[in-house]
């Protein structure tokens, strides 16, 4: 890899990675990665993960800046949020310094703004402040509900919607966003004027004002599949009801988790707008009704519908 020095990725291989990689397209990024990867133009694969502190070394060695995706978002092991998104924020960060890397963008979560609700949400609010006092040129991103090509988080959503229906936690509005839009976001942020970005937390989103309540939410993912749906909002003991039933069928690849669940029931997950990213670096370019349409056609062409 020659040129200009590489932008380092951690998360490269999940779902807002991917689309920050396909961004970048002519741009030298290095990414880590625990599994094999087929070669990819301009990108060098590193084997590790954010336990292994010699990947990370090599990962952050000579790059210009360093984009922390990676994180753990759901799991049946809720201490898990710890190792995966403290520890390791903390030892992708220890690399940066290391290796002279100054430029930190750091995706967090909007959960962030309510520790108290869920322990992921308080492993990403832990993680910011271990950002914050790095002493490292950063900005911190907490993106509403990222959905598009490759989700299956909104999948479950999308395909309940097929048989007209789509159960909802209690009532409430959620702001959203598109994975293209984040991941070029992302990349914006790199060589953003110092002034507008640096040392700042901004919340995303798709530009619609008041983000999405639950039910308008749930009638535009119908009216992308075709199907007018019936969306009932379920009480919180439901939800817990539920997410126990999920463990018992699915195991550890339950998708509601108690956890997830803590989260899920509080009203309000709309993007600041005293947050806003600056329009003279960023606007989102994909709103909802478009993006989700583009989304429930790419599941149809994979055969995820």
């Amino acid at each position: 890899m020659s040129g200009a020095p590489p932008i380092a990725i951690t998360g490269g291989t999940g779902f807002v990675g991917q689309a920050v990689l396909e961004r970048a397209a002519g741009l030298p990024v290095k990414a880590i990665t625990r599994r094999d990867q087929p070669p990819r133009d301009n990108v060098k694969w590193i084997a590790g993960d954010l336990r292994d502190e010699a990947a990370l070394g090599a990962l952050a060695e000579g790059s210009r800046a360093l984009i922390h995706i990676a994180g753990l978002t759901n799991t049946p092991d809720p201490s898990a949020f710890h190792d995966a998104n403290v520890a390791g924020t903390q030892r992708v960060i220890d690399a940066a310094k290391h290796a002279g890397t100054k430029r930190f963008v750091f995706v967090s979560s909007l959960s962030a703004r309510k520790p108290e609700l869920s322990r992921y949400g308080a492993s990403k609010a832990e993680a910011e402040e271990l950002v914050k006092a790095s002493g490292l040129d950063w900005t911190i991103v907490r993106p509403p509900g990222v959905y598009g090509p490759r989700d299956v988080d909104y999948l479950e959503m999308f395909r309940t919607a097929r048989f007209g229906f789509v159960p909802l936690p209690p009532g409430g509005a959620s702001s959203i966003i598109h994975v293209d839009d984040l991941a070029r976001l992302l990349l914006d942020l790199v060589d953003a004027q110092p002034a507008l970005v640096r040392k700042k937390t901004f919340e995303p989103d798709d530009a619609r004002e008041g983000g999405w309540s639950h039910k308008e939410l749930a009638t535009e993912i119908g009216r992308a599949v075709g199907r007018k749906v019936f969306a009932p909002h379920l009480p919180r003991s439901v939800l817990d009801v539920a997410a126990t039933a999920d463990r018992m069928l699915r195991g550890d690849k339950a998708k509601l988790t108690a956890d997830r669940v803590g989260y899920m029931a509080h009203p309000n997950w709309v993007a600041r707008s005293d947050r806003k990213v600056p329009e003279a670096i960023w606007t989102p370019q994909i709103s909802g009704e478009e993006g989700l349409a583009k989304t429930a056609r790419w599941y149809r062409e994979q055969g995820w519908l």
